[in-house]
């Protein structure tokens, strides 16, 4: 039977799952010594790969793989991270890593994954996606060597990053020329056979030319970077399974073109990478999909996406979402979005086991992905900022609330003087932006609370007893919504 869990008990679990000492323990060399394919494996982070053989190359060689992002949105979500995740892992074995973002393909649009064609965006809106997108590639890739030599992983043995947009080649690139260079290379059989034009096909809606062609895009991008930066791997979701093996197709026929000539011509012209006899070109690894407990697809198309942008989804929100995470996938959570070696999940989970309505896994992961995501010291102040809104408020003080809530612009500033013996419908209705009317109802509802206590009194006035050291408001409306009020002189 489990345990009851009591605002004491919590904040001691709280407590544990942010302190240092919590990692002073931890050991990563069982996880480095073990194949890297292997490893990912057992973290549940690998769905397929085009060929076994993959794992004999990165036993004798270092290797580029690389990911990529379409300009869809602008900021990447939770479900994109995963292909991220795996490009860190493989830096962290002293790899190259190649972020890309879509600034061409973004134009055309991929069908794969989706029943529908994609809504033509302005050029403006796409030039913001790009700049944003790129940048979080950019910041999540370093933050993520910072993150991971925290669990022990030496940033010294970490593989070089490179930053691309294929608009940089698609720019120059003529039609004529393209299909006069290419086109030949590409079999339009293999293209309709695809599960991402097959199913569109067959649909009601079809699929228009130009998303029909986005795998040729996708395809040659892998070229280019196999050319020029010696890729070897692409990294996608399990839907882009299409689209990748499109380009180690092109790979090969590419390959053997350019080596051909270059054997009639006796001199090297080209930089394609050397490659052994037992290894193929070019590889695919696709990573599982991220559902939601229910089985749904977790993604911007689907709404219910969670932003890594701030602005958009905060760092606290990231945090409750991590830690509302039922007990069925704490420990797969943890293996992927993690960096924790897999000796201490299992003795996390243990811990958890003992009595799992103290949420103890969920509080490690929680905070680890919020760290991972924005930054050392983000995770440990949304941990306070959920101890603080869910109960353990009298555990703190005000400025120390204070700095936790306005570490992430959640704070209002309001003179005393409006607030002191004015009407909380008044006050509630200018912080929140609903009207006098809807705070009426809200708190005939008894649906608002100052702390733990509840507004009882519709027409009640704010009193001086009511702040927290005489400056501090913490104020509920609904079931969720929170208003962190500082008076000021």
């Amino acid at each position: 039977m489990r345990q009851i869990l009591t605002p004491r008990a919590s904040s001691q679990v709280f407590k544990l799952c942010i302190s240092t000492r919590f990692y002073s323990s931890e050991n990563v060399s069982s996880d480095l010594k073990t194949p890297l394919l292997q490893h990912l494996r057992e973290r549940n982070l690998i769905a397929s790969v085009t060929n076994e053989s993959v794992e004999k190359l990165l036993e004798t060689q270092k290797v580029a793989l690389y990911c990529g992002a379409d300009p869809s949105a602008q900021s990447l979500h939770v479900g994109n991270l995963i292909p991220l995740i795996i490009l860190l892992h493989f830096r962290a074995r002293g790899h190259t890593s190649i972020s890309l973002v879509g600034g061409a393909t973004g134009i055309v649009g991929d069908p794969s994954g989706r029943t529908t064609e994609r809504a033509q965006m302005e050029a403006d809106t796409r030039a913001n996606n790009i700049s944003k997108i790129r940048g979080q590639l950019e910041t999540f890739l370093e933050r993520g060597q910072q993150y991971a030599s925290t669990h022990g992983y030496p940033e010294e043995g970490f593989g070089p990053r490179v930053s691309t947009n294929n608009a940089d080649w698609w720019r120059e690139m003529g039609m004529l020329h393209f299909l006069g260079t290419y086109g030949r290379h590409i079999r339009v059989g293999q293209m309709l056979a695809r599960d991402s034009v097959k199913n569109r096909m067959e649909s009601e809606q079809g699929i228009g030319f130009n998303e029909f062609t986005y795998q040729i895009l996708q395809a040659y991008d892998f070229w280019h970077l196999h050319n020029n930066f010696g890729c070897r791997i692409q990294v996608g979701g399990n839907d882009q399974w299409g689209n990748i093996t499109a380009g180690i197709d092109l790979i090969s026929r590419l390959r053997s073109e350019v080596l051909k000539n270059e054997k009639a011509q006796a001199q090297k012209t080209s930089s394609l990478p050397k490659v052994s006899k037992d290894s193929d070109p070019a590889y695919g690894i696709t990573v599982p999909l991220l559902t939601t407990p229910s089985g749904e697809k977790f993604g911007k198309s689907a709404g219910n996406a969670v932003w890594i942008d701030p602005d958009m989804t905060k760092p606290y929100e990231l945090y409750q979402y991590f830690v509302k995470a039922p007990d069925s996938v704490v420990e797969n959570y943890l293996k992927m979005f993690t960096f924790i070696s897999l000796e201490k999940i299992s003795v996390i989970m243990a811990t958890h086991a003992e009595n799992e309505s103290l949420r103890y896994a969920q509080r490690i992961l929680a905070k680890e992905v919020t760290d991972f995501v924005h930054g050392a010291g983000t995770g440990e102040n949304s941990a306070i900022m959920s101890e603080i809104l869910f109960g353990n408020a009298e555990s703190y003080d005000a400025d120390t609330i204070l700095a936790a809530f306005s570490s992430q612009n959640l704070v209002q500033q309001i003179p005393k003087g409006e607030l002191i013996d004015n009407p909380w419908r008044s006050v509630l209705a200018s912080a929140t932006g609903k009207s006098k009317s809807e705070i009426s109802r809200l708190l005939k509802g008894k649906g608002v609370y100052n702390g733990l206590q509840r507004i009882a009194i519709t027409e009640a006035n704010i009193e001086e007893s009511d702040f927290i050291e005489g400056k501090l408001l913490l104020v509920r409306v609904g079931k969720a919504s929170y208003y962190i009020i500082e008076a000021i002189n």
